[in-house]
């Protein structure tokens, strides 16, 4: 690949809702949705239009393919900018968000509250390793992210990629592009807001590699003036001060 652009999708219904629980300190966010139909928030569409029109405006910025969760909220996002320059997207089961299986939809209140059992078990674990029932890990995601890189490498050699998808898959792209260790990737994670709507950019070296050029980038968002939203971390909660769900 020429370069590979990472986005976050925009801002969804499921960040309003969960930023409304943990300010309130539910133990569970207030959606009627299933997770892969959480469409985007009204925000969330202005901060995809304003990245449709960014990525409309210069040749060197426009990609040759785009590539998407299958997750409203990304193809939404996707189907913007992708249109914007005259593409379809692609849709990739593997660029969904992480499955939080029994935990989903809730926050670390409620976790703790309705799975002490767990929430002990993944405080003794740890956050990398640990798999909530029915859930997966952030080395599952890894996992599909490495296979989508093997396959992308075969299939779009010098070409200028796009791929829409979800904070924990970003964070895993970093994981494997950039060799992070587990204490690495987890104060990234802690320290480096990802934002809706963010590009990490990623480009190709003669030998193949690539390698990070920018990450979580705002500035379009900044320049147009619309308002850059995120969370604090890719992970589901456990401390008592902590509590999100990723969406």
């Amino acid at each position: 690949m020429d370069t590979l652009v990472l986005v976050r999708h925009g801002e969804s219904v499921g960040n309003v809702a969960d930023a409304r629980a943990r300010s309130a300190g539910a133990g569970r966010l207030d959606l009627d949705t299933r997770d892969p139909d959480t469409p985007l928030s009204e925000r969330g569409e202005r901060q995809a239009t304003v990245l449709a029109q960014h990525v409309a405006t210069a040749e060197a910025r426009r990609p040759d393919v785009v590539l998407s969760s299958p997750y409203l909220r990304a193809a939404s996002t996707a189907r913007v900018v992708a249109a914007a320059v005259g593409l379809e997207p692609v849709w990739d089961e593997r660029l969904r968000e992480r499955d939080l299986g029994v935990f989903d939809g809730l926050t670390g209140s409620g976790i703790r509250a309705s799975h002490p059992d767990e929430a002990e078990r993944r405080s003794r674990l740890g956050k990398f390793y640990y798999r909530p029932p029915g859930g997966e890990s952030w080395t599952d995601v890894a996992l599909r992210v490495r296979h989508l890189l093997l396959d992308l490498a075969l299939t779009h050699a010098g070409r200028n990629v796009w791929v829409f998808t979800h904070q924990a898959v970003i964070m895993s792209f970093r994981l494997v592009l950039d060799g992070l260790d587990e204490t690495t990737l987890l104060d990234l994670d802690r320290t480096q807001p990802l934002a809706n709507c963010s590009l990490t950019r990623y480009r190709g070296t003669p030998g193949g590699a690539l390698e990070l050029e920018s990450f979580a980038d705002t500035r379009h968002l900044e320049e147009a003036a619309v308002e850059e939203t995120n969370e604090a971390s890719a992970t589901e909660p456990m401390a008592p001060h902590e509590g999100r769900t990723p969406r």
